[in-house]
């Protein structure tokens, strides 16, 4: 027997094992051979590679119908990741990470530049993702994180110098408050040459990875926790109907943003400016967070997502 008209054999075994169903004992007829050797010309199949065979766990039809339904409604590339039994706030929010980090290293190539919108979710991927060098890797932070008592700025620069080591990157630092206090002084700063040059290198970027805020998430926002906003702050988003921000700029319920208040007097990277970044990553997880996600999703901020289950599926049931 040649070896072409083995593998035909090879093959036929298979197809008829796997595809139809047919016992080793009809097969053993077919070829007017023993049991044994249809068991053995089905491992020969296998390792000529004309059989792979994949397992799917019992989850894998529930969260890949979550992600169609969510790419087909919102036109995104979506990665829905399974709830585990017993998983609390806290460990969805860890394994989300992990895995959007998986898919941020992904994007990464040669002569990158990589903006990040500090915060909670953020932060827990960044100290998850795999050390490799990336060759002419630049880093640039997509909003200020200066607040009232100057602490800030210390956060964020430990968590960028973090992903500078892992990826051998340079970074850009965006040493201005996350919100001014008056929206005078934003424009005024952003005439000076030093943060002219920080927004260029914005422009600049070709993936972008965020994540998205909300008022009251199970595992807290940074912005809303450690004293960036005020209790006025807070009554004027609210009387402006905004539900929760992207890099730090807030958003209503239908996507709109530019004529909220609070985002004159803001340094973040506003939707229409993430728009123009070809790969933009948005991580996110917590059901209190479905709301200022469908938000984002509809301001076009994304081109993938990952979420996780429980909160994937929150996001369909809002109404």
């Amino acid at each position: 027997m040649t070896r072409e008209s083995r593998l035909e054999a090879l093959f036929t075994a298979a197809r008829m094992y796997y595809e139809e169903g047919q016992t080793m004992e009809a097969i053993a007829g077919r070829f007017a051979v023993s049991r044994s050797t249809v068991s053995r010309m089905l491992r020969d199949a296998r390792e000529a590679e004309l059989v792979q065979i994949t397992l799917r766990p019992p989850d894998v039809q529930r969260v890949e119908e979550l992600s169609r339904r969510i790419s087909r409604q919102y036109g995104v590339q979506v990665h829905v990741v399974p709830a585990a039994p017993g998983d609390d706030e806290r460990a969805r929010l860890h394994t989300v990470a992990r895995t959007g980090g998986e898919l941020l290293d992904e994007m990464l190539e040669p002569g990158t530049t990589l903006g990040i919108a500090w915060g909670t979710t953020m932060a827990e991927l960044l100290s998850t993702v795999r050390s490799r060098p990336v060759p002419g890797m630049r880093i640039v932070q997509l909003n200020g994180a200066i607040n009232v008592e100057g602490s800030g700025l210390t956060y964020i620069a430990t968590v960028l110098a973090r992903a500078a080591t892992r990826w051998d990157a340079t970074v850009h630092q965006f040493p201005v408050p996350a919100f001014f206090d008056y929206a005078g002084t934003r424009e005024a700063m952003w005439r000076e040459r030093s943060v002219q040059r920080v927004l260029a290198t914005q422009r600049e970027a070709t993936v972008a990875v965020f994540s998205v805020g909300a008022f009251d998430a199970e595992v807290p926002s940074h912005v809303y926790t450690h004293n960036y906003l005020t209790g006025e702050d807070l009554r004027s988003l609210r009387a402006d109907g905004a539900v929760g921000d992207v890099c730090t700029v807030f958003l209503r319920a239908d996507g709109t943003f530019r004529d909220i208040t609070m985002n004159r007097r803001g340094s973040g990277t506003g939707p229409d400016r993430l728009a123009r970044i070809p790969r933009r990553l948005l991580v996110a997880s917590g059901s209190r967070k479905a709301l200022p996600l469908r938000a984002a999703l509809r301001a076009g901020v994304a081109t993938d997502l990952v979420v996780d289950e429980i909160t994937a599926a929150s996001l369909l049931a809002l109404r």
